[in-house]
């Protein structure tokens, strides 16, 4: 079984977000998990994909936890 990685660089485009944005999901623990190779940063597909399942919603009305109310 072979494991592709992703740079931030990748991973931000295949999400849609910037890169700014996945370095404050690690900050905060929001983001997808990741794979610290010395210094840098990499992202496993699988990850990414389970961080989107994650997130499927099927109204506004749904709370994904941390809000105000």
């Amino acid at each position: 079984m072979q494991t592709q990685l992703l740079n931030q660089s990748e991973a931000a485009k295949l999400l849609r977000l910037s890169t700014r944005t996945l370095e404050r999901f690690r900050l905060t623990g929001l983001g997808p998990m990741y794979v610290k190779c010395g210094r840098s940063i990499r992202y496993r597909t699988g990850d990414l994909e389970a961080w989107i399942a994650q997130r499927i919603v099927a109204s506004t009305s749904e709370v994904m936890g941390g809000g105000n109310g």
